[in-house]
């Protein structure tokens, strides 16, 4: 009788939980046992484990092998336990020594000829081998890169089987064949990403800056034509995290805006940095030879897009949905009233809570969803209502219900409702001189989040849109009289108590870009202007920016 284990991780959404891959062999009828709440692709790798043990040079036992995966009330799903599995039966076998495997974490799918394949999910799994006290393991050679993001672990990167048995066995490593035709594109990197799973995400590369005379590579905000509030909206809603809705007719750039928010926010930390690359690696998303994606990510879903779709869902265990793709990054709803109500009011938990619970049969994921939310819309079907002239033909109870899509509930969580203006004709053929580069905005942008990085050190809360109403009533007041004009709109019913809690974190921001100290009544009617779309004579307060 032989017995040997190995480790390995059971992705649950982005947590992980360490599995003990257990392997017995008894004198017997020979047979292949996998128990321990596999799914169908996991227990398929018995097959598959078969042949790679075969067609690696070693010999497989003809005895009766039991395989078992602890906790056994976990359910694993997915290829990536092949490797573990393999290594347990030959430690049983004793090919291998058994010690040698006992505190290894090893991650990988098996191909028939002993090949490992790259799985989705490294960087995650490897986070929680990490977390459970694991330092030692062992990834296809493909995710090595990603696996070396998470410090104190030691990483090997095997592309083959026979590889990883020479280095447990310390004989001769093999070198394995390069694709067959120089240029070729890996096969074996196939595997990493999901056909159809894009849901509009993009994720920025690159620097994002250029040099003299060279042709940026990145969407310039000195593009857009006129839209000066719109603009400066933007800055405000980058420096502080506030979510932004945007409506106006067809053409005026409501789009191009949107698009160019992910290039003046800062780049990301280290710590958001894997939070995002975690989430991407579990959905599939992660481009190959980037392990760390260090922009802000995108994501602009089409608006038939279901609710599962948005916030995250599918057959057996959830995957990660728009929200989770566009965590610490911008998720931009464009046609935003054509979007189910359903879908939109799913919306609301995660924009107040930063994370979205999923309950299903197969078990309960919370997943991350820290995202700057931008909605677009036209004002009617037809999108000429608020056109002097323009011929608007929609009743009147048609705009309503239009309008109506996007519920009060929803739009109370968002801090900036700005109307885009057609552009004019001097705007357009640049009579009025181009508006701010980028580089330009990004600058402000990340000066306004250094300021409010210091004003929030040694709290839990890195942007202005986090902070609680109650704390910056309390801990950080606003000049004496400033709040007066928002007090007056709560009273009239112009504003919820969420609302002017928004305010006070705009007002913050406005403040922060100005290099306030703390926000004054100026600074307040700027967030009352952006938040209400009532002209209040405060356009001025930040200056002219464009």
């Amino acid at each position: 009788m032989g017995f040997a284990r190995a480790c390995s991780v059971a992705l649950v959404g982005v947590d992980g939980v360490v599995v003990e891959v257990q392997a017995d062999l008894e004198p017997g009828l020979a047979a292949f046992t996998l128990v321990g709440l596999p799914d169908k692709t996991l227990t398929e790798s018995r097959d598959r484990v078969r042949a790679a043990v075969v067609n690696s040079g070693a010999t497989w036992p003809q005895k009766k092998l039991t395989v078992g995966l602890s906790p056994a009330s976990v359910p694993k799903s997915g290829a990536g336990f092949d490797l573990a599995v393999a290594s347990a039966v030959l430690g049983a076998a004793e090919v291998i020594d058994p010690a040698a495997i006992a505190d290894l974490v090893l991650i990988g799918e098996l191909g028939l000829d002993g090949r490992v394949r790259p799985v989705r999910g490294i960087l995650p799994a490897v986070l929680a081998a990490a977390d459970a006290g694991y330092r030692n393991v062992v990834v296809p050679q493909q995710c090595a890169a990603e696996a070396m993001l998470v410090p104190d672990v030691s990483v090997l990167g095997v592309r083959s089987l026979r590889q990883l048995i020479a280095v447990l066995t310390d004989a001769e490593v093999p070198e394995e064949e390069p694709p067959d035709r120089p240029g070729r594109p890996d096969p074996m990197l196939a595997g990493l990403v999901v056909p159809g799973a894009g849901l509009g995400t993009g994720i920025s590369r690159g620097a994002g800056r250029t040099g003299d005379g060279e042709t940026p590579d990145f969407p310039e905000l000195s593009d857009v034509a006129g839209q000066h509030g719109a603009r400066r909206a933007l800055e405000v809603a980058a420096s502080g995290g506030h979510h932004l809705f945007l409506s106006g007719p067809p053409g005026a750039g409501k789009t191009m805006l949107a698009e160019r928010i992910p290039w003046i926010l800062p780049p990301l930390c280290r710590q958001d940095s894997l939070e995002v690359t975690a989430v991407h690696s579990v959905a599939g998303l992660l481009p190959p030879g980037e392990p760390l994606v260090a922009r802000p990510p995108y994501c602009a879903p089409h608006h038939s897009a279901t609710m599962q779709s948005l916030v995250g869902g599918g057959a057996g265990v959830p995957r990660p949905g728009a929200v989770s793709l566009a965590h610490r990054g911008v998720l931009f709803l464009d046609e935003a009233a054509e979007f189910s109500t359903k879908a939109l009011d799913a919306l609301r938990q995660p924009l107040e809570s930063g994370h979205v619970v999923i309950a299903r049969a197969a078990g309960v994921v919370r997943l991350p969803a820290r995202f700057l939310m931008v909605l677009a819309a036209n004002p009617c079907p037809c999108g000429r209502h608020t056109l002097l002239g323009a011929g608007c033909e929609c009743p009147a109870s048609v705009i309503r219900r239009y309008q109506a899509r996007l519920s009060g509930p929803l739009l109370d969580r968002v801090d900036l409702r700005v109307e885009v203006e057609p552009v004019t004709r001097s705007d357009l053929l640049g009579h009025g001189g181009r508006g701010e580069s980028t580089a330009t905005v990004a600058d402000r942008v990340r000066e306004a989040r250094d300021r409010t990085a210091a004003r929030l050190a040694d709290t839990p809360w890195r942007l202005n849109a986090e902070v609680p109403g109650h704390e910056l009533r309390t801990r950080w007041q606003a000049a004496p009289g400033a709040l007066a004009q928002a007090e007056r709109d709560l009273e009239r019913g112009l504003l919820t108590a969420r609302g002017l809690d928004r305010v006070l974190r705009v007002a913050w921001t406005v403040a922060d870009l100005r290099g306030r100290d703390r926000p004054d009544a100026l600074d307040v009617a700027v967030a009352l202007e952006l938040r209400t779309g009532i002209a209040r004579g405060a356009a001025l307060a930040m200056g002219t920016r464009s």
